[in-house]
């Protein structure tokens, strides 16, 4: 098969579909391989090393897409890349389609087969290729979340885990999931005194017996939600819902209850955002205040970290896309019932129902 690996044009996005490792894989499996110039540059990886495992080095975004069976990238395609997509083409990436109407029918009339990393679901329900993105974030969020308390990046100026002497931070996660532990258990290192929320009494019982004692469990639900966020300094969002749109779990009316300066950190924002008032921001321009509370909801948390981000996903994403290279997507999706539950469109047809859900558009089932 061949393989397009194009560089990332969302803004501040630096991660890159594969390493030169997995590249490396691919070609030992017998593709070929096609890298768009310096599209691994901002992961640390040159466009010598993608040359030295055997890929083919190529100049634009149009002819990777021209050239190849299957793109493999981190991002939604843009609206740019919308008229380079072929019918036919497997895309190989990130969708979150339940938060675009708009690329959800750009994928629809491309014809292409679209395969979302985020809904690759095992039999116990994890998430494989969602988790070490959701991993990093997760830290992230914690890592962002104590900068921007500090008092000039216009939180309430508070150190997250205090000094002898004086109170550290509250924080609030809400989900108990791969973001939520991971966050926790960056707050409880740094000190904060953390309450962790979700509706799962046994994840609660896990997280109990798993993480410090300087984190406390709690049922979620929206009294316990409205009662914690009152005397927080850092609610983080970690709330997901496979496929589908997050539930807004704080309105807007319930930003008057929190300290001025309180900052909410929405890593949910990818599939809509757990906060009503969450709009996607940028590296470049990470957060916005409103009613005296400091939002961050960056759409692409881990493209900061683009090293190990890269690393890390292409970890999880190689042996998938050497199935679906070396089988073909059917035959592919047929034979393993977790990759087969990441097609969400496929010649036009929406085959993922929760995506059909959000906004009201025909569900097909999936007949291959």
């Amino acid at each position: 098969m061949i393989i397009g690996i194009p560089k990332e044009i969302k803004e501040s996005e630096h991660r890159v579909g594969m390493t030169p490792s997995g590249v490396q894989t691919l070609i030992q499996n017998g593709h070929d391989v096609y890298v768009q110039n310096s599209a691994g540059q901002g992961s640390g990886h040159s466009d010598e090393d993608y040359s030295n495992v055997g890929a083919k080095l190529i100049e634009t975004i149009e002819e990777v897409y021209d050239i190849s069976e299957m793109i493999i990238k981190v991002k939604e395609p843009l609206k740019k890349e919308y008229s380079l997509i072929k019918e036919g083409q497997i895309i190989y990436t990130y969708f979150h389609f339940a938060s675009s109407l708009e690329l959800t029918k750009a994928m629809i009339d491309s014809k292409s087969v679209c395969i979302a990393y985020e809904t690759v679901e095992n039999s116990d329900g994890s998430l494989p290729l969602l988790t070490p993105m959701s991993e990093v974030a997760g830290r992230m969020a914690a890592q962002q979340g104590a900068k921007f308390l500090e008092k000039h990046q216009k939180g309430c100026g508070i150190l997250l885990g205090g000094v002898p002497g004086v109170s550290p931070a509250k924080a609030v996660v809400l989900g108990g999931g791969v973001v939520g532990t991971q966050s926790a258990k960056m707050l409880a290192g740094l000190g904060a005194d953390v309450t962790i929320l979700d509706i799962n009494l046994e994840r609660l019982r896990t997280l109990d017996d798993i993480l410090p004692k300087n984190v406390k469990t709690k049922f979620s639900n929206q009294y316990n939600i409205e009662k914690e966020i009152q005397n927080a300094h850092l609610v983080i969002g970690a709330v997901l819902i496979a496929g589908a749109k997050a539930p807004s779990l704080i309105t807007r009316s319930m930003l008057r209850d929190l300290k001025k300066g309180t900052v909410l950190v929405d890593v949910a924002v990818d599939q809509g955002g757990c906060f009503e008032t969450t709009k996607p921001t940028t590296h470049n321009s990470p957060t916005y205040i409103i009613d005296d509370v400091l939002h961050y909801s960056v759409a692409n948390m881990p493209g900061a970290v683009p090293m190990t981000s890269t690393e890390a996903l292409t970890n999880a994403t190689v042996s998938y896309a050497i199935e679906l290279a070396n089988k073909g997507w059917k035959k592919a999706c047929n034979e393993n019932e977790p990759l087969r539950k990441g097609l969400n469109i496929v010649d036009g047809d929406i085959v993922y129902k929760a995506v059909a859900d959000a906004f009201d558009l025909n569900y097909t089932e999936l007949n291959i």
